[in-house]
């Protein structure tokens, strides 16, 4: 089983949603800590992938030789994807 690691962008992100988003987004990376490749996508042009939560996105490292699943930053999808800009 995956262990669920959080970037200190991503613990500020979800510290500001509201406590049931929160929830259903803790929920969501607990589903995916046994098999994470039946639930995210690969980003196009990036070694990143992304998890979707509803209208939210999830960006995710999966270091599969560690077990690790690195919660990068989260955010609402019309902001998330917003890199080159």
């Amino acid at each position: 089983m995956y262990k669920v690691e959080l970037s200190i962008k991503a613990k500020k992100q979800l510290y500001k949603l509201n406590r049931i988003l929160k929830h259903r987004i803790v929920k969501n990376l607990e589903r995916i800590r046994v098999r994470p490749h039946a639930y995210i996508k690969k980003l196009v042009g990036s070694p990143y992938y992304s998890l979707r939560v509803g209208d939210y996105r999830i960006i995710l490292d999966v270091q599969d030789g560690k077990l690790i699943i690195f919660v990068i930053e989260l955010g609402h999808r019309k902001n998330i994807y917003q890199r080159g800009k």
